[in-house]
């Protein structure tokens, strides 16, 4: 488990960075999507994804792990959306990063009790599955915002994006550690 802990961190860093990094060119423009926008630009991720595993080559010179990034930080945009509302309002630096570390940290905790309840089962899947389960989280997703985000017995819109969050980040483990 401290393996796993140890490489998720890396793979927040990566994220982190990147996200900051585009902060820093865009600043928070991403603050005006609504909900449904932030999904759907998750969809586009994944469905990439999808479509390079099934063709196995791509026009575009990037691969899987850019989409993956984006899937993960698409996520934290959401669930800070959900938390603050869209907004034509900038937030600075440090107030965003501080709300990117808190919904990474919530992300993480959820993978450490999945992971003492399933025995890090996620390590003998595919790729491609989390690909997978990811459309799935965006599909009940796209359900819940189309009821407006009411669920009879179902989690809500911040439990899929923490999920697709967990299935982004152990794609992105198996990338960075286990396919060297």
């Amino acid at each position: 488990m401290e393996k796993t802990n140890q490489q998720y961190d890396k793979v927040i860093s990566i994220c982190r960075d990147l996200f900051s990094k585009k902060m820093n060119d865009y600043g928070t423009a991403w603050r005006i999507l609504r909900q449904t926008s932030i999904t759907d630009q998750i969809y586009i991720k994944a469905q990439r994804i999808r479509s390079i595993e099934e063709k196995g080559i791509t026009k575009v010179d990037e691969g899987v792990r850019p989409e993956f990034i984006g899937i993960i930080n698409y996520a934290i945009m959401g669930l800070i959306q959900l938390e603050l509302g869209p907004s034509d309002i900038e937030l600075n630096a440090k107030e965003t990063l501080d709300l990117y570390d808190k919904h990474f940290i919530k992300a993480k905790m959820l993978m450490q009790d999945k992971n003492h309840d399933y025995g890090e089962a996620w390590r003998n899947m595919r790729i491609s599955s989390y690909t997978d389960l990811i459309l799935m989280k965006i599909k009940r997703t796209k359900q819940i915002e189309d009821n407006l985000g009411i669920t009879t017995v179902s989690e809500g819109i911040d439990a899929n994006y923490l999920d697709m969050i967990n299935y982004a980040v152990f794609a992105m483990i198996k990338i960075e550690f286990e396919d060297n």
